[in-house]
Formats: structure tokens, sequence, C-alpha cells
């Protein structure tokens, strides 16, 4: 049996199985089954989608499975993933599904689904959608043939929902913020939320065409974010990936601000005013070292998830937790919302600002980062990391190196051709020098 899922749903190149509209067409009828199968009465979904040119093409071709299997289907056009998950709970509906791959650059694509609880596909549904996968298609009868129709207030719905999440006690009039949109989903959604909190809003990457969704902007590139902030004496800038799940942030003096720190403000403000339920943090084995000591200082408890904000939160209801992250920036606050909401993680910092008096700056340097190198190798076909001697001992003599001091972390990405090769280290020329030398033993293999 084929394993469609990565860590964050099925993604790939358009046009290159799996991510084609056939294929999709047959994602659509199978995840629509199995929704069938398991649940009783009507079975409806709602379908949105980043700004990618590809996203037409998918939305029909997933609309149309779910119609073959005899689902009822509401669209809603341009929607940040996390407005998804919020909307399949306001809507009753039965799953929730982005057409999003999303920090990726347009040429990609792909599809993830939430539940009806707002929390993405578990393990064993996914592995029961593959399965169906992998049968003949057959279409229910026409009268039982499902109904499709758009919903045209799901906007105005996530708007008012992520300002809810925002204590209204606290002032924004004074802070300048420039949002960075990446020209994806949250393009006509994040200034509607920061004005009418009261912010001075300037908004830049928020004019998407189809093709320059994360190009060269949004939390995976802050450089212009970063420029600009600086150029408009800004107080702070916001940047989200193409679908609205990631958040890095920038400091007045034009530094940026990563995921591992913005958990660590957040935590450390909700530790301090008793919100932190369980006193635990999530993490990953991404986490910076500098952070897992600093929550060790506010004498919390970090626990380790494997990388992908599902594993993150799969931790999180399994230590009864609230807060958890990534530094590449998605953020999960469980006591705002049951996925990571970029917007709303946002709101949580500028409310931690706003409370404290304190700028982004003085509040990200109570943690100090360790310096970490992170290498992404292109693979063209599967690499084996397990069964490399040359490798293993490559590793091992680092390891001695690096002592107490730092750590490494060899992974494949869940979501690209790319084996990423992270080492971290209290000394930046070390670290370099032994990420280089690993990314030469694993090129030379």
């Amino acid at each position: 049996m084929n394993n469609f899922f990565g860590t964050d749903g099925i993604r790939g190149e358009v046009g290159i199985a799996p991510i084609t509209a056939d294929f999709l067409l047959k994602v659509g009828w199978a995840v629509g089954s199995v929704l069938r199968e398991t649940e009783s009465g009507n079975v409806s979904v709602i379908i949105g989608k980043d700004t990618r040119v590809s996203g037409y093409l998918f939305e029909s071709a997933l609309e149309a499975g779910f119609l073959s299997a005899g689902v009822n289907v509401g669209m809603l056009g341009p929607m940040p993933s996390p407005a998804i998950a919020y909307l399949t709970q306001a809507f009753g509906a039965s799953a929730g599904v982005v057409i999003s791959a999303s920090h990726n650059p347009y040429q990609d694509n792909g599809v993830k689904f939430f539940s009806s609880k707002g929390v993405k596909f578990c393990d064993k549904v996914q592995k029961a959608i593959e399965e169906k996968i992998t049968m003949p298609m057959v279409s229910v009868n026409s009268s039982s043939i499902g109904k499709a129709k758009r919903y045209g207030q799901a906007l105005g719905r996530y708007i008012e929902f992520c300002k809810s999440t925002f204590d209204k006690k606290c002032d924004l009039s004074n802070l300048k913020i420039i949002v960075d949109c990446a020209n994806g989903a949250t393009y006509h959604i994040a200034e509607d939320v920061f004005k009418e909190l009261g912010a001075s809003t300037i908004m830049i990457n928020n004019t998407p065409d189809g093709y320059n969704i994360n190009q060269n902007c949004g939390a995976t590139d802050t450089n212009q974010l970063q420029q600009e902030v600086l150029k408009q004496k800004a107080d702070l800038g916001i940047a989200f990936d193409g679908d609205g799940d990631r958040l890095i942030m920038v400091d007045h003096l034009g530094e940026k601000v990563d995921g591992d720190e913005l958990v660590y403000i957040i935590a450390s403000a909700w530790k301090k005013n008793g919100e932190l339920k369980s006193n635990t943090v999530v993490g990953t084995k991404m986490t910076n070292l500098g952070m897992r000591k600093a929550l060790l200082e506010l004498e919390l408890n970090f626990i380790e998830a494997d990388v992908g904000d599902r594993h993150v939160m799969d931790e999180l209801i399994n230590n009864n937790a609230i807060l958890g992250g990534e530094g590449s920036g998605h953020i999960i606050c469980l006591n705002k919302s049951t996925s990571g909401d970029a917007i709303i993680a946002a709101l949580q910092v500028l409310e931690v600002i706003s409370k404290s008096q304190t700028n982004l700056y003085d509040l990200k340097s109570k943690m100090t980062k360790y310096p970490q190198v992170l290498i992404n190798i292109k693979t063209e076909s599967d690499v084996d990391l397990k069964n490399n001697s040359n490798l293993a001992d490559a590793t091992s003599l680092i390891e001695s190196k690096l002592s107490d001091k730092g750590r490494i972390l060899i992974r494949k990405s869940g979501t690209e051709a790319l084996v990423r090769v992270m080492v971290e280290c209290n000394d930046l020329e070390l670290a370099t020098e032994s990420a280089n030398y690993l990314v030469d033993v694993i090129k030379s293999k």
C-alpha cells in the first residue's frame, strides 16, 4: 500500500504524481467514502485553498470526487489553513479540506484535512484513506450524489474569531506594524484583524497573482520585511507563510524573531499570569537548545516531539498542555484555537507587548539562542540514512567534538525531496564546519 501522506498531508510538484487532477479526484472520492462509512446521516465537507494558480484545478477535482462519493461540499475560496480548522467546526462539517503547499513555491501544491473537531486527521483515518485510494473508484447512484454551494460569510466569521482571542483591554493604537502576507491566503484577512484592533498597519506582499506566493517574501524569507521595518521606522513586523499557519516576526531593530523565540515569549507571559496549563511547553527535535535552557530557568517542562505540527499537537493533547511550536513558525495555542494559527499566535505576542509595555526586542532578548546551522540537500532518490556506515562514523566523530555543547539532527523532509542536516553549538564556527563535513559525507554516498 502506498503511503501518500507526509508530515503535513499530501504534497508535491503540480503535474507530477501524486499531485495531478485525476489523483485528487480519487482522493476526494476516497476521503468522502471513508467519511460515509464512519459517520451517520448527511456527510459534508468544506474546501478552502491558498492563492496558487493550480488551486482552481484541484478545487474542481476534489469537489467532483466528494460529490461522487455522496458528500455535500461547501466551497470557501482562498482561506488560511487554520481558518478551515475553525470553520469546519463552525459550519458543522464532517471534515475540512485545504488545498495548499504551505511555504513551498507556486509550482508545488497539496491537500490536507481537518476532522469535524478542527484537528488534522489521525494516522488511523489516513491509513483508511490510503487503502481506499488503492480501490476502484465507484460513484454513488444519481439519487445520492452530493450537492455543492459557496459560503459567502466565511471570511467575516473567521476575522471575528481571530479578534475574539485577543484581550480587548489591550491597546495597539501606539504600534506601527508591517505585515507581510507572502502573497498567500491571509492577504484579505490580516489587515482587517490588526486594524480593527487599533494597530497602524502597513501591508506588503498582499497582491497574489497565482504565481508569487512565498516568492522572496513571507515567513520563509523575511529580508524584505526586515528592510521595510527599518525604512518605515515601525515597531515590529509580522510575516506569514502562504497558507497562514507559520509566523515569524521582526523587531524594531530589523532582527528576525523565530518560532522558538515567540513560543518562549508567550510561555513566559502565560507562566507569570497562571495561564500556562500544566507548566509544559512542547517543541520538536529542531527546537533550539537556548530555548530549552530558558524554559528550564522558568521551571517549565519541555517535551520534544517529532518534527511537524501534527506531532506537536499529539504531544500537547497527551500531556494536557496548551502551548507548543516549531522554530519555523508553527505555533499552537490550544486555549485559543484547535490548530496552529499564525494570526492568532501574532495576537498573543502583541498582547504580551501591550500588557508588559516592553518591545519585541527586549522580550526576545531574555532567551539566548544557540547558533544553528541548517543545510538542505536535494535528493533525486530515496536516501538510506540509517544504514550508512560512513555517516554513522562521521556523526560519532562530530558528536565527540561537540560534547555537551551542541547536538546533531539529520532527517528527511516530510514535505520536500530533501535531507536536512542541522548542527547546533554555542560555537558558530564549529557548528558550520561540522554541518559542512556531514553534508559532504552524505553527498559522497
